[in-house]
C-alpha cells in the first residue's frame, strides 16, 4: 500500500497549500500567468524558510532574522492577505530591542546582534504601523507602543549627534540632522556612510510613530513625535539638495559622502517611505531615466556578468512615476533570471552565465522574493500616500485586457479595505470595470489608470456620465462601481 498512501499524502499537500495560498485571487490572461505563479510559489519560500515567528530570507546562509528583510516580507505579506504570520513576527522581534531603544538589525540563536545599522529603528515602527493599516487592530498597536516610543526616542538622541556645533557651523552641512552613518546598505559595508537608505526608512518611522501617537490619543507625543518628524524631512531634504550641488549631480544621490547613484535603494523612498511628491524634481525622474538607460543599454549589450535581483523594487518604483512601458520591460527582463525556471523564484545573484561557479546565497531568497511580490502588486494596485488616493491598474498592459478573459482580482486587501475588480475590453472602443468588495473611498478618491495608449473620450460610473478624466486616469469617488472608458 505505499504508493497509494505516498500518493494520499502528495494529494494532501497540493491541497493544503493550494487553500493556503489562494488568500487573493488572480485571474490573468495566459501571457501573464507566470506572474501569478511566481506570487503564489514564493509566499509559499516565505512560509517554508520561517523559522518559528522568525521571518528569514533563506534556510542556509541566511538562516537569521533581520527586521530590514522582515519589515519589507512583512508588507508583502500583508499585501497579500496573510497577518497572523507579521503579527507573531512583531511580537517576538520586538522583545530583542535594547534597553536604550535601538533596535537590533538581526537577530539569531546567539540573541540580538549589536552592530551599528540605523535603518532598523525606522524599520520596526514602521512594521508595526504597517500591520494596523491592514487589520485596524487597535489592540495591538497598543501592545507595540512602548517599543514605538522607545525606538522613536532613540532615532532623536541620534539625530542630535548630528546638530552639535560641529556640523551646524559648517558652511555647506549636508550631515546636519541626519542619523550617523553605518553599514545598514550592503554596498558600504567596508566603511560606515550617511546612507539616505538608513534616512528614508527613519523618515518613514517617524512618521508612523506620529500617526500612531494620534490614533492612541496619546497627544503630547503626537506633537512630539511630529514635531520631530518635520524637522527631519526638512533636514533630510536640504541634505539631498546640497549633496547634489557639491558633487555636481542630478539625481538622487545613495550617500552624503559619496554622490553615488543607486536607484535600487532610492525606491524605498517611494515605497515604502510614502514620499512620492515631497521628493526633489526633477531629480527624482532624473534618478530613474538614468536607470532606464542603464538597463537598456545592459539588456541590448548581453555583456553584464550578474545582477541581483533587488532590482525588482524598481518596477514598483516605475509603476509609482507613470513609467509603465518601462516597469514592464524589466519585468520580462527580471523573468529570465528565475533559475531553475519551474522553481519561480530569484537567488540572491543572477550569473548571466548559469553555470558561473560563484555566490548566489540562498536559493529561494525569501526577501528578494518579497521584493517581487510587492513590485507584481503595484501593477494592480497601490496606495498613494501624499494625497491618500486608491490606484488601481497602474502597471496592467493593454494586451492584458484585451484578452478574452481581461484580468480578474479577488480579496486583495488594501489600506481601504478588501478590493475586487475586473477590467476587460467590451468591443474595440469601450473598457469595463467592475469595483466590488468593501474598499471605503479614501480622501484622494479611487485613481483608476487606463491600460490602453490611447486617449479617454468618455466615461460613465453606474450608468451615470462624469467627467473627472484625464486622457490617462478616471477619478472615481464611489464604490462599488461600474465603470466604463470610451476610447
Amino acid at each position: 500500500d505505499t504508493a497509494e498512501q505516498v500518493e494520499r499524502l502528495l494529494d494532501k499537500t497540493r491541497r493544503d497549500w493550494a487553500a493556503r495560498l489562494d488568500r487573493v485571487g488572480l485571474e490573468l490572461p495566459p501571457v501573464a500567468q507566470p506572474l501569478a505563479h511566481s506570487i503564489k510559489s514564493n509566499l509559499a519560500y516565505i512560509f517554508i524558510n520561517r523559522d518559528g515567528p522568525a521571518l528569514q530570507p533563506g534556510s542556509r546562509a541566511y538562516a537569521r532574522s533581520w527586521i530590514r528583510d522582515g519589515a519589507l516580507t512583512s508588507a508583502a505579506l500583508l499585501g497579500m492577505g496573510y497577518t497572523e504570520e507579521v503579527r507573531q513576527f512583531l511580537q517576538w522581534y520586538a522583545t530583542y530591542q535594547f534597553p536604550d531603544g535601538k533596535v537590533p538589525c538581526c537577530v539569531d540563536t546567539r540573541g540580538a546582534d549589536p552592530t551599528v545599522e540605523h535603518d532598523s529603528h525606522g524599520q520596526l515602527i514602521y512594521a508595526v504601523m504597517e500591520y494596523y493599516r491592514y487589520t485596524r487592530d487597535v489592540g495591538f498597536l497598543r501592545e507595540m507602543w512602548p517599543y514605538v516610543v522607545k525606538a522613536a526616542d532613540y532615532i532623536e538622541t541620534l539625530r542630535q549627534q548630528r546638530l552639535t556645533e560641529t556640523y551646524l557651523n559648517l558652511e555647506s552641512c549636508a550631515y546636519c540632522g541626519l542619523v550617523p552613518e553605518s553599514i545598514s546598505h550592503e554596498g558600504y559595508a567596508n566603511k560606515p556612510r550617511h546612507s539616505y537608505w538608513d534616512n528614508f526608512f527613519i523618515l518613514r518611522g517617524l512618521k508612523d510613530a506620529a500617526t500612531m501617537a494620534a490614533i492612541l490619543g496619546e497627544e503630547q507625543q503626537a506633537k512630539r513625535f511630529a514635531a520631530i518628524r518635520d524637522a527631519f524631512r526638512k533636514d533630510l531634504y536640504a541634505s539631498i539638495r546640497t549633496t547634489m550641488q557639491l558633487r555636481h549631480i542630478d539625481y538622487i544621490p545613495g550617500a552624503v559622502e559619496l554622490g553615488d547613484f543607486d536607484p535600487t535603494s532610492t525606491t524605498v523612498a517611494l515605497d515604502p517611505g510614502g514620499e512620492l511628491g515631497l521628493l526633489p524634481q526633477p531629480a527624482l525622474d532624473r534618478t530613474f531615466e538614468r536607470y532606464a538607460e542603464f538597463f537598456r543599454k545592459r539588456r541590448a549589450e548581453q555583456t553584464w556578468r550578474a545582477y541581483t535581483p533587488y532590482e525588482w523594487r524598481v518596477v514598483g518604483a516605475m509603476v509609482r512615476l507613470g513609467f509603465r512601458d518601462l516597469a514592464l520591460e524589466a519585468l520580462a527582463f527580471f523573468f529570465e533570471g528565475q533559475r531553475p525556471a519551474a522553481w519561480n523564484q530569484w537567488a540572491e545573484v543572477v550569473w548571466r552565465d548559469p553555470r558561473t561557479p560563484r555566490f548566489i546565497g540562498d536559493m529561494p531568497h525569501t526577501w528578494v522574493g518579497s521584493d517581487f511580490i510587492r513590485a507584481a502588486r503595484s501593477l494592480f494596485v497601490y496606495e498613494r500616500e501624499a494625497d491618500q488616493a486608491l490606484v488601481i491598474g497602474a502597471g496592467i498592459p493593454a494586451a492584458w485586457v484585451e484578452n478574452t478573459e481581461g484580468v480578474t482580482i479577488r480579496r486583495m486587501p488594501t489600506w481601504h479595505g478588501t478590493l475586487n475588480f475586473r477590467m476587460a475590453m467590451n468591443g474595440p472602443d469601450t473598457l469595463r470595470m467592475q469595483l466590488a468588495g468593501d474598499v471605503t473611498v479614501p480622501p484622494g478618491r479611487i485613481i483608476l489608470h487606463s491600460p490602453l495608449n490611447r486617449p479617454i473620450r468618455a466615461m460613465t460610473v453606474n450608468s451615470q456620465p462624469v467627467t473627472t478624466f484625464t486622457a490617462n486616469t478616471a477619478t472615481i469617488d464611489q464604490f462599488p462601481a461600474e465603470v466604463e472608458l470610451r476610447y
